[in-house]
């Protein structure tokens, strides 16, 4: 069954997106965002393309995207999502993984896939929030995780790391 976009949530295109996370081309690896439900949920979207660097490498025969590659996607989508939740748009906030559990990889991310990052918001408290992350092509779940990320202003980023 094909994404349903529900014209009464909200959206962000590409534009928005560069205005909400740090992420620059080729880490950015999300394309769109639909179905945002501040404070509950969104999708973001990521039109897989043969040209990504990793596919160079990842592997030259059947390219396939990394695992690792599609846990970061959905937290961006997340990272997206916490910044509509917290209604943050060009404060420059970065975002840290703090752990990812139960991860699993289910079927592979080819190019000419359109990637689908299902995220909700298992709890949200000042800085630290936990995520359910879901990554599909069409009806097909490819990989799964729950994962925890800190909101941090980049001076207190740079403080913490010294």
């Amino acid at each position: 069954m094909a994404l349903v976009i529900d014209p009464d949530l909200g959206s962000a295109d590409i534009l928005e997106i560069k205005r909400m996370i740090p992420h620059r081309y080729p880490v950015l690896l999300v394309d769109r965002m639909v179905n945002i439900a501040p404070g509950k949920s969104a999708v973001g979207i990521k039109c897989v393309t043969a040209n990504e660097p990793h596919f160079e490498g990842h592997f030259p025969v059947r390219p396939v995207m990394p695992g690792v590659l599609i846990i970061e996607a959905m937290a961006q989508t997340a990272a997206v999502l916490v910044i509509k939740t917290l209604d943050l748009l060009d404060h420059d906030l970065l975002v840290y993984f703090m752990s990812i559990e139960e991860a699993k990889f289910r079927s592979p991310v080819e190019p000419g896939d359109v990637l689908e990052l299902h995220v909700e918001i298992i709890r949200g408290r000042g800085k630290v929030w936990k995520f359910n992350g879901v990554a599909k092509v069409g009806d097909r779940v490819c990989a799964e995780a729950i994962y925890t990320a800190m909101i941090m202003e980049p001076e207190a980023a740079e403080r913490a790391s010294r």
